[in-house]
């Protein structure tokens, strides 16, 4: 009945969190969920009455531009002019995305040819596996270690490999992990893609989620990566848009062009509303996002105390609302997390092999949950 490409694609791991934490709920459990990335704080109300307005104007109601309305595009580009020093032609170099996981799900459609390689981060996000199993393209895992600060080794990618690589994915701030990376390592990437004729697709998706003044970097911002790569970002994050379905991806204009031409074969493009609305994210003031950071941090550190408190080893990351623990075994703590004390977390096996031996906790739970599953967490024998 199912094409034999779904064989080789593995359950999605939140879709399997989804269906323990409704089982638990049908024993009348009190679930408290670290699981999802979904914020918990709403949408900036200048925003939504910005959708409101627009939504009105029956102009909206049409298909949209395939690639975005050029307004959207321009407001895109401004902001990465001023907040990382990046010159874009909207033109040509930013297209509008239904969310930034459909332009990484359709991305290696683009430049990726049966059984070529992508590299791919482990632990990553699971979407970077699965487009490419999609393509038909062959996955090579580059292990994210706490001994490299999460960062892949380029140089321990074997040269057999690099030979029919045509696509890497990279991400930073990182999920799950939450590590950060410097320019300088995204200069490294550059040369690397030059020396390998590479495509990196750079997921930024978090880069508007830090703390204590830290200032993530744009992939964009190393010389010479418009001519190798894209970024996808999103305002999911950022302004607590998560159902909204809105992001961008940036880049030179070859490389947009051939995500382009994907996409206008298998979507009609995001409501032109909330891409008004997105535009007055853009272009208002962004107190609203350092208020969402203020938030984010408090519970950040009220967490990560109690938890080494509890005697884990964990740090207090410097961006994204996650926080990524070590733990002797992922399964069976996440296992032992929920059913003695109705929390969940996400083990880190989900996100890769690289990943066992961790959890991620989403700090998107206010403050009072927090306390209560520290509380809950001290009566469990670990």
């Amino acid at each position: 009945m199912y094409a034999k490409r779904l064989d080789n694609l593995p359950p999605y791991l939140f879709a399997q969190i989804d269906k323990l934490k409704a089982e638990k709920r049908a024993e009348g459990v009190d679930i408290i969920d670290f699981g999802v990335g979904d914020p918990d704080l709403p949408t900036p109300s200048h925003i939504v009455d910005s959708l409101c307005e627009a939504a009105r104007d029956s102009a909206t109601h049409h298909y949209p531009d395939y690639t975005g309305m050029l307004e959207y595009r321009e407001a895109v580009a401004s902001w990465y002019k001023s907040r990382f020093g990046v010159d874009l032609d909207p033109k040509t170099e930013v297209l509008a995305l239904i969310g930034s996981k459909e332009g990484i799900a359709h991305v290696p459609e683009a430049f990726v040819n049966p059984g070529e390689y992508v590299l791919v981060p482990d632990p990553g996000y699971p979407v970077y596996k699965t487009s490419t199993l999609f393509a038909e393209g062959k996955v090579w895992e580059m292990p994210l270690t706490g001994e490299n600060d999460f960062i892949p080794d380029l140089d321990a990618i074997p040269s057999d490999v690099l030979k029919t690589a045509s696509l890497m994915f990279l991400g930073y701030p990182n999920n799950p992990t939450a590590a950060t990376a410097p320019l300088s390592f995204f200069s490294e990437v550059v040369e690397f893609a030059r020396e390998n004729d590479i495509v990196v697709v750079h997921d930024n998706a978090y880069s508007e989620i830090t703390f204590d003044g830290y200032k993530a970097p744009s992939f964009l911002q190393a010389d010479g990566a418009k001519e190798v790569g894209i970024e996808m970002h999103s305002l999911s994050k950022t302004y607590n848009m998560t159902g909204w379905r809105i992001g961008m991806a940036a880049g030179g204009e070859e490389l947009i062009s051939g995500l382009g031409r994907v996409k206008t074969n298998v979507d009609s493009g995001a409501f032109d509303a909330i891409q008004r609305a997105a535009i007055t994210a853009l272009t208002s003031s962004q107190q609203c996002v350092a208020d969402a950071c203020k938030v984010y941090q408090e519970r950040r550190d009220i967490l990560v105390s109690g938890l080494k408190d509890l005697g884990f080893d964990v740090t207090a990351p410097k961006a994204t609302f996650y926080v990524w623990m070590k733990v002797p075994d992922s399964m069976s703590f996440t296992q032992k997390m929920l059913n003695e004390a109705g929390i969940v977390v996400t083990p880190g096996t989900g996100f890769g092999r690289s990943g066992d031996g961790y959890v991620r906790f989403a700090i998107t739970r206010n403050v009072d949950r927090i306390n209560e599953a520290l509380e809950r967490m001290r009566r469990i024998d670990f």
